[in-house]
């Protein structure tokens, strides 16, 4: 796994998010550069919509609940602008990238993590999205302190 340079991590916050709140409604969009190698975290009330390219190569994280416990739903577009044709090389791209994706969200977000330390051993789960069964998938992928 590629290791995180925290000097090429940019992270912004948009109205409403705060180093240490709110958890539910948080949302994560991240992008990067592949000219530069720099990484763009954007945490919101919404996604980032602005900040997503026609590559669709971002990948866009939330908390959410469920049984009254927080979990983390990460989202990648696995298709993306060229349709099915791509999504192998696509998917392996992500899968390759997802551990340092995950490793900037956490370190990005840091001071909520150290506010909540219990998010920590929230789990992680991931849904790949493709019309390609192969590669259309939702699976489970440790949890945030694994990324530290």
């Amino acid at each position: 796994m590629k290791r995180l340079d925290p000097d090429k991590l940019f992270v912004e916050f948009r109205p409403g998010v705060t180093k240490n709140a709110p958890l539910l409604g948080r949302k994560y969009t991240l992008t990067h550069s592949d000219i530069t190698a720099e990484l763009f975290l954007t945490l919101g009330l919404t996604y980032a919509y602005d900040k997503i390219t026609q590559m669709r190569d971002e990948v866009l994280e939330e908390w959410r609940i469920e049984n009254g416990r927080p979990y983390l739903y990460v989202y990648v577009y696995v298709d993306g602008q060229y349709g099915s044709h791509q999504s192998a090389v696509r998917n392996a791209i992500f899968r390759r990238e997802l551990p340092l994706a995950l490793e900037a969200i956490r370190y990005g977000d840091r001071y909520f993590f150290e506010a909540y330390p219990e998010l920590d051993h929230a789990p992680i789960f991931i849904r790949f999205d493709s019309i390609d069964p192969r590669y259309n998938r939702y699976e489970y992928w440790g949890y945030p302190k694994d990324y530290k």
